[in-house]
This record gives C-alpha cells, sequence and structure tokens, in this order.
C-alpha cells in the first residue's frame, strides 16, 4: 500500500454505509460541520429526500450539530462530503444514532467518545428525535 494511501485509511478508517439515510445524515453533518448550522446545500439534499417533512429532521440535526458543539471538549473529525470513508467520529455518530432508539445507554457512551466527555447523555433527546425523525420519515438510520 503506497504511503498517501495508507494516510487515507488512517484518517478515514471507515467506508460509508450503502444505507440512503445514513448517507443523508453524513452529507448533512459534514456540510453544517464545514459551512455552519445554515448551510442551503443541506437544506435542499433534506429538501428532496423528505419533501415537505423536510424542516424536522433538518431543524434536529442543526440542534444536534449546536449541542454537540457546545458540549465538545475539543473539535469533532469529520471528512470531506465528497469522500466515500468515514473518520472514526464520524462513524461513532452513526453508530450512535442507529442505536439511539433502541439502547440509548450505548448511544450514550458513543456519543460521549465522539465530543471527547465522560457524560454525553444530555445528547440523548436530541438524537433520539433526529433518528425518529428519519425513521418517520421513511429513511431510518441502518449503519
Amino acid at each position: 500500500m503506497s504511503p498517501n494511501v495508507q494516510t487515507l485509511v488512517t484518517a478515514l478508517p471507515t467506508l460509508q454505509p450503502d444505507d440512503p439515510g445514513v448517507r443523508l445524515l453524513l452529507f448533512g453533518i459534514r456540510q453544517t460541520g464545514a459551512n455552519g448550522l445554515n448551510d442551503a446545500s443541506t437544506a435542499h439534499a433534506f429538501v428532496v429526500a423528505f419533501g415537505k417533512a423536510f424542516r424536522r429532521p433538518l431543524l434536529l440535526l442543526r440542534t444536534l450539530m449546536q449541542e454537540m458543539s457546545a458540549m465538545a471538549a475539543g473539535p469533532v473529525q469529520i471528512g470531506p462530503w465528497c469522500c466515500p470513508r468515514m473518520t472514526t467520529s464520524e462513524a461513532c455518530l452513526i453508530a450512535a444514532l442507529a442505536k439511539v432508539r433502541t439502547n440509548p445507554a450505548a448511544a450514550a457512551l458513543l456519543l460521549a467518545d465522539v465530543i471527547g466527555v465522560r457524560d454525553a447523555r444530555g445528547l440523548l433527546p436530541t438524537a433520539h428525535a433526529l433518528a425518529e425523525s428519519f425513521a418517520d420519515l421513511a429513511l431510518p438510520l441502518e449503519a
């Protein structure tokens, strides 16, 4: 393996899942993280995916991103929007959102790892509502 490929695999160790809900969420996380809470690309992607019902998941994603930012002990690493691989932080966040509806304790541990704190239970209500909104709109998060 060439040094450039090894560096990429080290920085972005996980492939994105094929699940369309997870891909949309990851796009939203990356765009919002890179461009701010009012990123138009994220809003457009949610409108295309969810139609008239786009507001709820978009607002919940923005809320979760703001809450994570406020609680985080340091920066959360995200990849570029076009990359087919995920950072460890992104993979943990996606796993937490996929588990929060059925195993909130595991989701809380994963969220704590992502933001570098001991207790991230304060994020659970928003994370759960976000996962529920995707499921309600026929794109359940299944990582």
